[in-house]
């Protein structure tokens, strides 16, 4: 089923500049939603899983509707183009990721023209959709938040470090650890 998305203009606006990165996930995201049937998130229906802090994920968060606030947009370091998403309710996931093939095939294009590409390119062409199956992650929690020993600021619960008896924040932690 086709899902009416946001134009990329609109993503370029957010993210502040267009790019193939940007492009790309633009992309991916749509041809993932498409497969899942599934619309932006509101709240925390769908999960997106990201393994790299490039511009592409800009886009995934614009399109997608997860964000690190709502806590599903998770954000794995794996320096890869590639983006899984999880719907609650169905549970079912897609993994998303540029198809080699296609890769290589605008190698050698300007910076332009390979945003024109990735663009205008068919599916099939473009992407490597899988289904897959996962453990879909909990809901975001929320914790207390307390007050940094040191430098008086608010911190999540989780986050504090207790060092010689003192509640510290990890900057403060690491400032004390090593002095």
């Amino acid at each position: 089923m086709k899902k009416n998305f946001p134009p990329y203009d609109e993503v370029v606006k957010f993210h502040g500049h267009s790019c193939p990165g940007l492009a790309t996930g633009y992309k991916l995201t749509t041809l993932a939603f498409e497969k899942l049937n599934e619309l932006r998130s509101q709240d925390e229906e769908i999960v997106a899983i990201v393994e790299n802090d490039a511009c592409g994920t800009d886009a995934v968060q614009y399109i997608s509707g997860c964000t690190f606030g709502k806590g599903n947009f998770i954000f794995k370091d794996h320096g890869k183009m590639v983006y899984t998403f999880i719907c609650r309710k169905s549970g079912k996931a897609v993994r998303a990721s540029r198809n080699p093939v296609f890769r290589k095939k605008v190698g050698n294009l300007t910076r332009d023209e390979m945003i024109n590409a990735i663009l205008s390119a068919s599916a099939q062409e473009f992407v490597k959709l899988e289904e897959t199956s996962g453990k879909v992650p909990v809901k975001a929690q929320l914790y207390k938040n307390l007050t940094c020993e040191e430098c008086q600021e608010t911190v999540m619960e989780t986050r504090i470090k207790e060092i010689n008896g003192r509640k510290l924040c990890i900057p403060c932690a690491n400032k004390e650890i090593s002095s």
